[in-house]
């Protein structure tokens, strides 16, 4: 990770832009939200912690679904972070994951609940976080919604 900038001038005026690269991946930019003053055109690490959550599910699920001979085609989620202003110390106190997941025709449909918890019970993240974390999935053959699972 780095920066460079200048504080002296206070809270107001030093620029919240940065960049991170994990090993030898290419650098990232990255900025803080624009609540505290950062840049709304660049990811800020709120954001990264929800779509840490979030992948970490999907590669859970795959996994999971992979071993039980349940064909994914598709996977997609809109993931949402809670950090309410009233919360001392601020944090992120909610994280909801609303995954539709996408199966091949005939896909059994018995062990979709029980895929999904043992996918959130492995992913290493949600285990790591403190947050309550929420999952809502939609399953679904081709245009037709087929199951719902709240964890």
């Amino acid at each position: 990770m780095t920066w460079s900038g200048s504080t002296g001038e206070g809270y107001d005026a030093y620029p919240r832009a940065h960049r991170v690269a994990p090993g030898d991946l290419a650098a990232l930019g990255m900025s803080a939200d624009p609540h505290f003053r950062g840049d709304p055109a660049l990811v800020n690490p709120e954001q990264l912690l929800v779509m840490a959550a979030s992948s970490c599910q999907l590669l859970s699920f795959l996994a999971v679904a992979a071993r039980a001979r349940l064909d994914v085609l598709d996977y997609r989620d809109e993931a949402e972070g809670v950090m309410p202003e009233s919360v001392s110390p601020m944090s992120v106190t909610r994280i909801v994951l609303r995954p539709v997941v996408t199966l091949a025709a005939g896909s059994r449909l018995d062990q979709l609940e029980r895929l999904t918890r043992v996918a959130h019970e492995q992913c290493f993240i949600a285990n790591s976080l403190r947050s309550e974390l929420v999952i809502d999935a939609g399953f679904r053959i081709g245009d037709e919604t087929v199951a719902t699972v709240r964890i």
